[in-house]
């Protein structure tokens, strides 16, 4: 049993020990979700000084491992240019809004995480700013205002790839580019914006007018060239009028021809139609004549299997209901008996059981007592039964004295045997017999743990003997 349950607890442990491996192993073992990037840092073995997961998932080993998630999570800078100098010399204002993130590309990845791991979002931002800020002045500085103002494209080019480059040294990519508006201090864009505006005004007019020109010419054409076509049509039209109109003579009569010929076929179909939707008619009410007939007849036999069946029904429940009731009662009488007689048992058992437990503990008592009587006489057996047979004594004379007590005794008489050999008389002879009978006596009282009257002798203590017979 000790073995037994000392397996048990091995065994118990052993379960618990793989599932604390296991739960522990699950637990270093880190997913990384599609928006962030898992830094592994610490002895990667890889050369480099952390290893880089965007998505998918990596084991990390306790003690010479650790690891950090880096959001992907674009961040948007506001970059509010003020008084750059552009190649011209004139202060421009270029208030921007650039759209960054932490790259995921290969490579660049591992920049972030030295240049970048553990920084807040915001401690990025500020960061990325003082860079866009300079690269932002350095290609204002590269561009004069005109080409700024008019070719935008080449402007945020220049600005992607200047500021796109510079934040990749730290880890970062530029998503998107969006200046808000160019201003300068010394109102030189605005000057160039009417500018534009007259020109584009006056060659607004002048486009009008030569359109309006255009137009009026060829307005003029339009109308001749109506005017001939309108006679043409119109003598084409006269001509295919009289053409038509005889055709659609010749085509109202064949029409009304075949308006004749159709009527009368259609008439005669529907008369043989008529015909044979009568005779259906006639035969589908027979047939459902006959189906309500064969229907009703059906039903009534139908009726009457359930009428019988149901009577059947009733019948044999009725039995089978009683037949369970017979056999409920036969169960619950049996049932019944069967504890009747499980509780006699039980009484009987019980009954039975005191009185052994009452004699056992008499016989336990007497025992005891006569264990204690034995010590009492100094462990001899042979005196303790001489105390209990003097104790018993009177109630044993008792008994005598009862058991002849009613009988009447007139006399005794003492008979010799009529021997006369030797000498004496007969009383003399009767005295010599009876004291050769004291000792047989003796040993029959002592057998009995009584004891002979003094006159007829003592019995020596068995010490005296013992004593006496060395000397012999």
């Amino acid at each position: 049993m000790d073995l037994s349950s000392s397996l048990v607890v091995i065994v118990a442990g052993l379960i618990g020990l793989v599932f604390i491996m296991l739960l522990w192993f699950v637990s270093r073992y880190k997913r990384c979700p599609s928006d962030k990037i898992l830094v592994i840092y610490g002895k990667t073995g890889t050369g480099q000084s952390s290893k880089c997961l965007a998505g998918g998932a990596a084991f990390i080993w306790p003690v010479i491992q650790d690891y950090q998630y880096m959001d992907l999570t674009p961040i948007s800078i506001d970059v509010d240019l003020r008084g750059a100098l552009s190649r011209q010399n004139i202060r421009v204002s270029v208030p921007s809004r650039f759209t960054v993130a932490v790259s995921n590309e290969p490579g660049i990845m591992e920049v972030a995480s030295e240049r970048l791991l553990g920084k807040s979002t915001d401690e990025i931002r500020e960061t990325a700013k003082d860079i866009i800020f300079g690269q932002l002045r350095l290609v204002v500085a590269t561009m004069d205002i005109e080409e700024i103002n008019s070719d935008r494209d080449k402007f945020l080019t220049n600005v992607s790839s200047n500021v796109g480059s510079e934040l990749k040294k730290i880890g970062l990519t530029l998503i998107n580019v969006n200046v808000t508006d160019i201003q300068d201090e010394s109102g030189y864009i605005e000057a160039l914006g009417k500018e534009a505006a007259a020109k584009a005004i006056n060659d607004a007019k002048q486009s009008v007018a030569e359109k309006n020109r255009d137009g009026s010419i060829g307005e003029a054409n339009a109308n001749k060239e109506k005017r001939v076509s309108v006679s043409a049509a119109d003598a084409i039209a006269k001509v295919g009028e009289a053409t038509a109109e005889a055709n659609a003579i010749d085509g109202e009569n064949e029409a009304k021809v075949r308006m004749a010929i159709s009527n009368a076929e259609r008439r005669l179909k529907e008369a043989e139609a008529l015909r044979k939707a009568t005779a259906a008619e006639k035969i589908q009410a027979a047939n459902s004549l006959q189906e309500a007939y064969l229907a009703e007849k059906n039903a009534e036999l139908a009726r009457a299997d359930r009428e019988r069946a149901s009577r059947e029904a009733d019948v044999i429940v009725q039995a089978e209901i009683a037949k369970r009731r017979i056999e409920i009662d036969a169960e619950a009488e049996a049932e019944r008996t069967r504890l009747v007689a499980r509780g006699l048992a039980d009484a009987v058992f019980m009954q039975k059981e005191a009185e052994a437990k009452g004699l056992y503990e008499v016989l336990q008592k007497q025992a005891d007592g006569f264990d204690e009587i034995v010590k009492a006489v100094g462990g001899n057996p042979r005196d303790a039964v001489l105390m209990l047979i003097a104790d018993k004594l009177p109630e044993l004379v008792k008994t005598q004295v009862d058991a002849i007590k009613n009988i009447k005794i007139d006399k005794v008489t003492v008979w010799e045997g009529g021997n006369q050999e030797g000498s004496g008389n007969n009383t003399s002879k009767f005295i010599s017999s009876m004291y050769k009978s004291v000792p047989p006596l003796n040993e029959l009282f002592n057998m009995a743990g009584m004891e002979l009257p003094t006159y007829l002798g003592k019995v020596k203590p068995e010490e005296a003997i013992e004593e006496k017979e060395p000397k012999e």
